[in-house]
């Protein structure tokens, strides 16, 4: 037992310590000299000279480049993949109170009914014996490449919101996305090109905009660079035809000279040095971005492939025909989103997958739009010899209630829905996980996916220990799963 003196000894040597951990949260660099007091260091060494130079995995993974296909808008993969004949037995009537047990919903009450669609037709495809309906044909073809995970849940059931947790593991902005802790891990494979793009469709941002490939408190150097839709992705990227090439690389000099002066003066602003790394690889990108994201050079049989040739495709399948070509060129993560068509009127529900009403019009047109694009990625990925090295991640912040509003819609639902990959790291033609009978909440909790798990997982399968991933920031040591997650070991080959 402590007598007074010993006892004021500990309490006076123990405030010590707690004074010196507070202020190594405020005082740089301190905290790496505290010793014991601070195991938390930062496990990436970055030049400051060439942030983004190729780093090493922390163990041999399989994965060199992500394709993140985020379907805009949560789609109801209970009317894609998830087939319920209980919910079609059902349907019509109020939602059972056991099947509502432990989450508060919108049909306390018994106001809602269940819904199915009886426009919908069912089979199973492939060695797998996966279930697709007939919104999705050509997708079912690559039934035995893909890798199901039927538990998947979130927190929050806001489309800004979850889609942020989605992108980032947080549900307020600040976070860096997993885009942007891959780059920061692996810096880029081609010089030429940023190592974290992003591709969309229609005339303006997909919901949530560039908060979603930030970089949050990482360098903002490693933030994704955004490609607009057409034939122009990148603005201004052409030198003016009265500007010769000798004096834009003066000008570019003179300004690195000056920018370089500045920095040494201000060590931690991490803007000066990306706008500097910006303006040096979009000078490198004038010759290997337009060649990137041409399409002049692929086969009219390609483009076919993609749905290029059809209206209702053309567009998300020239996205990913680009995505593709990124991948192949050494890009790292290409982050596509789809929906937000520049459309109107007839046409205007296929700016997302946010059916609270006609979801057999809305999914019709959304299907209709990445069916066969998606499908010619994997076909086109698999002939190339590029998905033993590339996975395709197909995703969205939430997925849809079996309950409808107003009898033809859907509500949202973070409590259990469908998300799949396929390609490098990941067992082929398997499903993990259930939802219930009626498609609303995870079955087993035991195999509940959240995003941090599938974060953790894809990191791991990239050769990326989810935990060892780290920054010092304000003397905490993040890392891209927060306090959270695990690798679902079942998943990965």
């Amino acid at each position: 037992m402590f007598n007074e003196s010993s006892r004021r000894d500990f309490l006076k040597k123990s405030g010590y310590g707690l004074g010196a951990a507070t202020l190594a949260g405020f005082v740089p660099g301190l905290s790496s000299n505290l010793g014991s007091l601070s195991a938390a260091r930062a496990e990436i060494s970055i030049d400051p000279a060439n942030p983004l130079a190729p780093r090493q995995t922390n163990f041999p993974g399989k994965i060199k480049s992500i394709i993140w296909l985020h379907m805009n808008g949560a789609p109801s993969t209970l009317d894609l993949f998830d087939y319920k004949p209980e919910l079609q037995r059902l349907a019509g009537t109020g939602v059972p109170e056991s099947f509502t047990k432990g989450i508060k919903t919108s049909t306390q009450g018994g106001v809602s009914q269940l819904f199915a669609s009886n426009n919908r037709t069912w089979k199973q495809y492939g060695e797998s014996g996966a279930w697709f309906s007939d919104l999705v044909p050509n997708l079912a073809e690559h039934a035995d490449k893909i890798t199901f995970i039927k538990s998947s849940v979130t927190v929050g059931a806001t489309h800004d919101i979850s889609i942020l947790k989605l992108n980032t593991g947080g549900v307020t902005p600040g976070r860096p996305s997993l885009g942007a802790w891959i780059t920061y891990a692996l810096g880029s494979a081609n010089p030429d090109l940023p190592p974290y793009v992003v591709l969309y469709n229609g005339d303006r941002e997909p919901s949530g905009g560039s908060v979603n490939w930030s970089s949050g408190f990482l360098p903002a150097v490693f933030q994704g660079t955004a490609f607009l839709p057409g034939e122009s992705p990148i603005l201004f990227l052409d030198t003016p035809p009265q500007r010769t090439a000798l004096q834009h690389r003066a000008s570019l000099d003179l300004l690195n000279r000056l920018n370089t002066f500045n920095t040494k003066s201000r060590p931690a602003d991490t803007e000066l040095l990306a706008r500097q790394q910006s303006y040096e690889l979009a000078y490198r990108m004038q010759s290997a971005a337009p060649e990137a994201v041409s399409l002049d050079k692929e086969t009219e049989t390609t483009k076919k492939l993609y749905g290029i040739d059809d209206k209702e495709s053309e567009t998300y399948g020239t996205t990913l025909l680009r995505a593709r070509r990124l991948v192949e060129r050494g890009v790292r993560f290409v982050q596509v989103v789809s929906g937000f068509e520049p459309n109107s009127g007839s046409e205007g529900n296929r700016r997302s997958w946010d059916a609270h009403e006609d979801i057999d019009g809305n999914h019709g047109q959304m299907a209709k739009m990445v069916d066969k694009p998606i499908a010619g990625l994997l076909a086109d990925l698999k002939s190339r010899g590029l998905l033993d090295s590339t996975l395709v991640v197909w995703t969205s912040e939430f997925g849809r209630t079996s309950w409808g509003e107003s009898g033809t819609g859907r509500d949202h639902n973070p409590w259990g829905y469908t998300q799949w990959v396929a390609g490098a790291g990941f067992k082929p033609g398997y499903t993990y996980g259930a939802t219930d009978d009626i498609g609303l909440q995870v079955a087993d909790k035991d195999k509940a996916v959240d995003t941090y798990d599938l974060h953790a997982t894809i990191l791991q399968a990239m050769g990326l220990d989810h935990l060892k991933v780290t920054y010092l920031n304000n003397g905490r040591s993040e890392r891209p799963t927060v306090t959270f997650g695990k690798v679902i070991t079942d998943l990965l080959a």
